[in-house]
């Protein structure tokens, strides 16, 4: 083995293969988000979510998923864009879309990560996860060190603020552990509550999925409701305005990731461009996008209630 803690050698691995920051936690049922998972669910708050009432037990225990497991090792990835859409009436696009989705990117690194510690640590068996299992990822950045969690319910770190995404190895291996994040640093701001055009945050820390732009422009399959169409803010997929007014975001850094590059044509597209693009077209210039999770017909007909 190399020298260092294996903590050490694998926060090391992970910063070469292109990770922001990556925090370790030992595997455990987080008892104090239970309540939490309760009431939000008790309140319909996740909409037509569904999936997110389905494994309740394992989104708490990480050890259900994959018996044996002893370590969750965290990461975060950059993605604030290094350059944004042009024009002052263009539909939006979530900064998070620009380039390839993340799953593949993260889910790549993250395998490597595991084939690092096999061949440089010790012999693993391993699981990586990306927003696409019954995980609590934010919870588990949080005990791994690496942020707290915002009033607008997103994981916040003082360096990076909140344009990152979050993934996770859990391993059958005993690693040196981080101390869990205890601070709180939103103090008396209130900015993203004030800045959410539908009000989606109903109190500090807690978002009304069913509100939500992000929740509207993706993942309702129904049409969007009359009344939160004139609160768009010419969003088509997904939403940043609470994280665009964070005081925390103010000196993003610019991700270095190449995988997150746009197709050059998405950047200047303009209005009527984009409320004529053909399914063709959106195929072309969203290939690998997340954009594909909604869809062409969903895109643009969230094009249209922009007409609206």
């Amino acid at each position: 083995m190399q020298n260092g803690s294996k903590s050490t050698l694998i926060k090391r691995k992970a910063l070469d293969l292109g990770f922001s920051l990556c925090g370790v936690a030992s595997v455990r049922k987080l008892e104090e988000e239970e309540h939490e998972m309760k009431a939000y669910l008790a309140n319909n708050y996740h909409g037509e979510m569904k999936y997110m009432a389905n494994h309740f037990d394992k989104r708490l225990d990480p050890s259900l998923l994959m018996p044996g497991a002893k370590s969750i090792v965290v990461v975060l990835l950059n993605y604030f864009p290094q350059q944004l859409q042009q024009g002052t009436d263009v539909p939006l696009v979530t900064k998070y879309a620009y380039g390839t989705d993340y799953h593949f990117v993260i889910k790549e690194k993250l395998n490597k990560l595991l084939e690092f510690i096999n061949a440089e640590i010790a012999p693993a068996a391993g699981r990586v996860f990306t927003d696409s299992a019954p995980v609590l990822e934010r919870a588990w950045a949080v005990q791994a060190g690496l942020g707290w969690i915002g009033k607008n319910g997103l994981l916040l770190n003082k360096q990076l603020g909140s344009f990152f995404f979050i993934g996770e190895l859990v391993i059958d291996l005993e690693l040196e552990y981080d101390e869990p994040y205890h601070d709180e640093h939103c103090a008396s701001c209130n900015q993203c509550l004030s800045a959410c055009p539908t009000q989606a945050l109903v109190k500090p820390y807690v978002l009304d999925a069913r509100k939500c732009i992000s929740y509207l422009t993706i993942e309702l399959k129904d049409e969007i409701p009359g009344k939160y169409r004139a609160s768009l803010s010419r969003r088509v997929f997904g939403c940043d305005i609470c994280q665009d007014v964070c005081p925390w975001n103010r000196k993003a850094r610019k991700t270095t990731e190449q995988a997150f590059s746009p197709h050059p044509e998405l950047l200047s597209l303009n209005r009527e461009e984009w409320e004529k693009l053909s399914k063709e077209k959106f195929n072309e210039l969203f290939r690998k996008s997340a954009l594909k999770r909604a869809g062409y017909k969903k895109i643009m007909q969230n094009i249209f209630y922009l007409k609206q």
